[in-house]
């Protein structure tokens, strides 16, 4: 038994191999596509500073070179009259780093996330059109650029939630399953209490306390985020602790450290991997509907939710809403794809 008992731990090590594990998702060809889909617009959102931006990239102005991404100038530098900041979608400004030899190159969407052109003559909100491709919101800033700078920093915070809670949920189920006894018994007694905590309420009260922002709802959230996962992690444990791989590990005098991580852990990573894409998913619908209630981050701030409530504060203007409502649902089927694919490739039991 001892023997048969090592022999299916190599087993299970040698199908959880990280070059196994990535062969099989590949097998998985939506979530493959969905994968590669999601790095593409991912990447896009990172690189926004490139190509929405109101600031050129460089400028060849009276034989100099100048990078307006890397340093303010001010609008004396280029034939302006005040000295104070350059405005680039300024004509007069415009028009002296452009003509008469000077060269200019503007991003493709010459405006970011906070622009506001006073040189605009449309009336805010203003529809779709040549100089702003998904038109621009109540206050005159362009919907696009805002819809792509909050796309990245909802994607951003969803990983970082999702992987904090995770590390955290999975750390405690570990300790609660393996062990169980009284480090069980105090460890779900504590969990009783904690999820017990009005967590919207306690939300409302640290944000009047603190100025609201991405890292203090990661951290608000992160502290609530973990129990769900922790009881299912926790039940894996108690299933696999008495496996015969497991007995056979002590009989040789493996310490606890190394059979919970490199022993239960990959045989118990079906639970994680499944409710992962949920929890991406669920980070992200936390942070926009915060947002929507005026509790995430400042207003001034890029950000879905913040489109959404503009987009319900103005119907006439379609085209707010349904950038964000299209933006939403395409991250959370890419999502959804993936995870699919991951719970496919990770499902030892599935595999074997």
């Amino acid at each position: 038994m001892l023997s048969d008992g090592l022999e299916y731990k190599k087993h299970m090590q040698q199908n959880l191999s990280p070059s196994s594990a990535w062969q099989a998702f590949k097998q998985h060809k939506r979530g493959l596509r969905a994968l590669r889909l999601l790095a593409v617009l991912f990447a896009l959102a990172l690189l926004a500073p490139l190509w929405s931006n109101d600031k050129p990239l460089w400028v060849h102005y009276q034989g100099s070179y100048y990078f307006p991404m890397v340093k303010s100038y001010n609008e004396t530098v280029f034939g302006g009259d005040f000295d104070t900041p350059a405005d680039y979608l300024d004509p007069l400004v415009r028009r002296n780093i452009t003509a008469d030899g000077n060269n200019a190159v503007y991003p493709p969407n010459p405006y970011a996330a906070n622009t506001l052109n006073d040189f605009d003559t449309a009336p805010d909100p203003a529809p779709p059109s040549a100089q702003h491709w998904l038109g621009t919101d109540d206050r005159g800033r362009d919907v696009l650029a805002r819809l792509v700078y909050g796309f990245r920093d909802s994607l951003l915070f969803a990983l970082a939630l999702t992987a904090v809670t995770t590390a955290i949920g999975v750390l405690a189920g570990a300790v609660q399953g393996y062990f169980g006894g009284k480090v069980d018994l105090v460890m779900q007694r504590f969990l009783e209490i904690w999820g017990g905590l009005p967590e919207l309420y306690l939300l409302i009260i640290l944000s009047s306390f603190f100025n609201p922002g991405l890292l203090v709802l990661l951290v608000i959230l992160a502290l609530f985020g973990w129990m769900g996962l922790s009881d299912y992690v926790r039940a894996e444990f108690l299933k696999n602790r008495q496996a015969d791989y497991v007995l056979a590990a002590k009989s040789m005098g493996v310490g606890n450290r190394t059979i919970m991580w490199r022993h239960i852990l990959p045989n118990s990573l079906t639970p994680v991997l499944a409710f992962l894409p949920f929890r991406i998913s669920g980070a992200v619908l936390a942070l926009t509907s915060l947002d929507f209630l005026g509790l995430g981050v400042p207003a001034a701030q890029a950000s879905l939710g913040e489109l959404l409530a503009q987009g319900k504060d103005n119907l006439d203007a379609w085209w707010i809403g349904l950038s964000a409502v299209c933006a939403l649902t395409i991250m959370l089927l890419l999502l959804v794809m993936i995870g699919e694919g991951l719970r496919q490739a990770f499902d030892v039991r599935a595999r074997s």
